[in-house]
């Protein structure tokens, strides 16, 4: 037995090492990060970077007795992500593609991370990992195809429960008028940086707590519907603000609210587990019978 080793072979060299390596992706890889960074503070829509490291640690806490499953040992896994991040970082590099510059480098500091930790690390932790991905920042082309029939069908919606709430509003395509003031749904609430934010909360939310597989992943793949519902709840009285106080009223609300929106659709995502596990719908792997 190594001096110093604990259970599966862990020492107190693992994390220190596993940091030093990472570090060392990282320097390497510098450009890449500032670059994100770069993006992350100056265009909105990719703002949920910020919430990849809070979610990725969450996950990590959440998932930490897993640890005790995990043997510590060298693999060739890590160093073929290395390599295979390292070719895609170049391919990006060397012909302009933004995504594989970007996704390049995060796999390099992955693989240096998963070559100290070992195998076990990224079969156990491998939501963790997953979520990664979310720290490269979509293509503006890729972004905006997504984006337009997001904005046309939280404009129908949005007219819808106006119409419901008996509120003189027109829409014109993605454009709502109210007391004469149009707004475009493209301003007021453009819509992807809701998705993406949403996408990460249900993912976090959906392995994060132990539910069924097959709940988590209507719960991903119904983020995109919760997304909308969330455009549409800030929405409406963003446009009413516009229409009847001064733009910088409703641009404030229009910040504020954005990120409002992420507890409350953890928390409606929670109200709604918690009503399936009262009506003894299995949607974890033990249905306690207190619940």
């Amino acid at each position: 037995m190594r001096i110093g080793a604990g259970r599966n072979g862990w020492t107190i060299w693992h994390l220190p090492t596993c940091l030093g390596l990472a570090v060392i992706g990282l320097l390497v890889t510098f450009d890449v990060w500032a670059d994100i960074a770069l993006i992350a503070f100056r265009d909105e829509e990719s703002s949920h970077i910020f919430l990849v490291p809070i979610i990725a640690a969450w996950l990590v806490w959440i998932r930490r007795s897993r640890m005790r499953y995990c043997r510590a040992g060298s693999s060739m896994i890590g160093p073929a992500m290395i390599a295979m991040g390292w070719i895609i970082y170049s391919l990006g590099y060397y012909n302009a593609i933004q995504a594989f510059w970007h996704g390049g480098g995060v796999l390099v500091v992955v693989g240096c991370v998963v070559t100290i930790l070992g195998r076990d690390i990224l079969l156990r932790f491998f939501p963790v990992f997953i979520v990664l991905v979310f720290l490269v920042p979509v293509p503006g082309m890729a972004r905006q195809e997504l984006a337009l029939p997001l904005q046309t069908a939280t404009a129908m919606a949005t007219q819808f429960v106006f119409d419901f709430l008996n509120a003189d509003v027109e829409r014109i395509g993605n454009v709502l008028s109210i007391n004469g003031v149009n707004v475009a749904i493209a301003e007021a609430c453009n819509g992807m940086r809701m998705v993406f934010a949403l996408v990460l909360v249900s993912f976090a939310f959906a392995f994060g707590t132990p539910l069924r597989m097959y709940v988590r992943v209507l719960i991903l793949v119904a983020s995109p519907v919760s997304a909308i519902v969330c455009n549409v709840i800030r929405l409406v009285p963003t446009i009413w603000l516009y229409g009847y106080y001064p733009a910088g009223v409703a641009d404030n609300f229009h910040d504020i609210s954005g990120w409002l929106m992420l507890p409350v659709a953890f928390m409606a995502l929670l109200t709604i587990i918690r009503l399936l596990r009262w009506a003894l719908i299995p949607v974890s792997h033990y249905t306690l019978a207190y619940d």
